[in-house]
């Protein structure tokens, strides 16, 4: 099957995976995280009808922007971002997913000043304690929200999460759950229940993800395709 097969596929699951749930399928975006896929896959997928593109790297992304690969919609930076690469996207992307630290989160704001401009972004978390992944423990994640909101040029949409690897069906659920428990108790304490978005869920657990009160999934091999790391 072709991209817009594929994502007309994931739109049935995505609406069926929240109905189960009693939610409106429309309150779940679809990112379509398009690493390692051309410029004309990404305005395949934008003329299927994609809510927003997603890229992991700083360098494709400016590579494909030139090439016109996101115009007609929202483009998100999904993947480890480091301070020194902030300058590059400022300006360029509607959110950030992955603000993992309060440093980055502080280039981030005085990048965003430079531009005269507010950057939404999500604080990532590392729900699994993984040292191979960056995002704030969840003990973390207040102490990151009360720094970001005396920021004047960021503006926190909400959070974010990749958990571990499982390999059990529905091993992924536990996880999403206690960062929907966190999401909520954030935006209690912090935000005056005005957070917008919960990133997380990927191809092999969008549904799982759904279940548990996502309303971002970021779903790149299940629309493009298989990636080719051997390029």
């Amino acid at each position: 099957m072709g991209i817009r097969e594929n994502l007309q596929s994931i739109r049935q699951r995505m609406a069926v995976a929240a109905e189960r749930a009693g939610r409106d399928p429309a309150e779940v975006l679809l990112v379509g995280a398009s690493k390692m896929n051309d410029a004309a896959a990404c305005r395949a997928a934008i003329a299927a009808g994609i809510d927003a593109l997603g890229e992991n790297r700083v360098q494709e992304l400016l590579e494909k922007a030139e090439q016109g690969a996101y115009e007609g919609a929202p483009l998100h930076f999904i993947g480890h971002l480091q301070r020194n690469k902030v300058r590059q996207i400022i300006g360029r992307v509607d959110l950030i997913h992955s603000v993992s630290s309060i440093p980055l989160l502080e280039e981030i704001d005085r990048q965003a000043e430079k531009h005269g401009l507010v950057q939404p972004i999500l604080l990532e978390v590392n729900i699994g304690g993984e040292e191979s992944k960056s995002g704030f423990a969840p003990q973390e994640v207040e102490e990151a929200a009360l720094r970001a909101r005396e920021l004047s040029h960021v503006a926190v949409k909400g959070l974010m999460t990749i958990p571990p690897v499982e390999r059990e069906p529905h091993g992924n659920l536990p996880y999403f759950e206690q960062v929907y428990r966190l999401y909520i108790d954030i935006g209690e304490k912090v935000f005056h229940n005005k957070l917008e978005y919960l990133s997380m869920g990927m191809s092999d657990d969008f549904e799982d993800a759904i279940a548990a009160g996502a309303t971002i999934v970021r779903v790149g091999t299940a629309i493009f395709g298989a990636r080719n790391y051997n390029k």
